[in-house]
């Protein structure tokens, strides 16, 4: 093979190595923020991280029984 052309090919692929790395790093740093976000939205809520299964089980729970007392409320023959 000729050695430009393979230098030219090892050089292409190192951009695109390089390009790769910078899109995966702007990514990280935008999931990142999002988690920020998420964990002051979180603490605005007083809910902390580790609790967030418990609170979700919590909130459908007064759901359905919100859900059940509006059913129970209407008439029957509606």
């Amino acid at each position: 093979m000729d050695p430009e052309k393979e230098i030219q090919e090892i050089k292409e692929k190192i951009d695109k190595a390089k390009a790769l790395k910078y899109r995966a790093e702007a990514k990280l740093e935008e999931l990142q923020r999002q988690k920020q976000d998420l964990l002051a939205e979180l603490q605005k809520l007083n809910v902390k991280p580790e609790e967030l299964d418990k609170e979700i089980e919590k909130l459908s729970k007064e759901i359905e029984d919100l859900l059940s007392r509006a059913k129970s409320m209407l008439p029957e023959n509606i």
